[in-house]
């Protein structure tokens, strides 16, 4: 489930009320206001929660570095995503 409805773009929220996953992503920040930025970044912060609830839940050593790797690199393609639906606008 998305943090957002698509349309939110308050960079005045507070960063101690977005998840981890949002924070990671920044999903507040979307200048543009552009939806399908917004659906990247809500999806991936979902992802990046999802993963790192897992993580917390964990003592594997091994498991958690698995996680961590999973978040940077959702991280990374969420990047990547943006970047492409915004290319050459």
């Amino acid at each position: 489930m998305p943090l957002n409805d698509g349309q939110h773009n308050s960079e005045d929220t507070p960063k101690e009320n977005l998840s981890y996953g949002g924070q990671l992503v920044g999903v507040t920040f979307n200048p543009s206001q552009n939806h399908h930025v917004a659906a990247i970044k809500a999806t991936y912060a979902d992802i990046i929660d999802l993963l790192n609830n897992e993580r917390s839940q964990t003592e594997d050593g091994e498991k958690k570095r698995h996680l961590s790797i999973a978040i940077t690199e959702a991280q990374t393609a969420q990047m990547w995503a943006v970047k492409a639906v915004t290319w050459g606008l």
